[in-house]
């Protein structure tokens, strides 16, 4: 493993039905310890709830507002606000306001980006549910 320096605008572009990513860094370049993604998505974009058997994550707002559901219970992050999501705790997110929501996501460990690259290849359209479950079970992770 080495050094890699990711200039602001660099990185992989994906549109993973309809969440606006840009993965920096995959496990090939963190030997598989962690993945980095930036968001950036407009209001009302969101997350169904879901659960990952395999992975933590790490979000920090940077702009706007996004509502994050855990559990039972429901928090408003703004810029600046980090919160941990721990696997097999049933999540969700949403933005929320009038502008984007810019945020930095790390996973632990890394794996998910393979998950992005496959739903980023559906259709654009409505997502075939059965086809993106399929996808997503394959990485463990379930909708609830």
């Amino acid at each position: 493993m080495k050094e890699k320096v990711i200039r602001r605008d660099e990185g992989h572009p994906l549109n993973c039905l309809g969440d606006h990513q840009l993965i920096k860094l995959t496990g090939k370049d963190t030997n598989g310890q962690f993945t980095t993604i930036y968001l950036d998505n407009p209001p009302n974009t969101l997350v169904p709830f879901h659960v990952h058997e395999n992975e933590d994550e790490v979000y920090k707002v940077i702009e706007g507002e996004v509502e994050f559901s855990v559990g039972d219970k429901t928090s408003l992050l703004k810029s600046g606000d980090v919160i941990f999501l721990p696997r097999n705790i049933p999540h969700t997110w949403k933005v929320v306001g009038t502008s984007n929501a810019k945020v930095h996501l790390d996973i632990f460990p890394a794996g998910l980006e393979n998950m992005f690259e496959e739903l980023g290849k559906l259709p654009v359209g409505p997502p075939n549910l059965l086809q993106v479950a399929a996808i997503c079970g394959r990485y463990n992770v379930k909708f609830v």
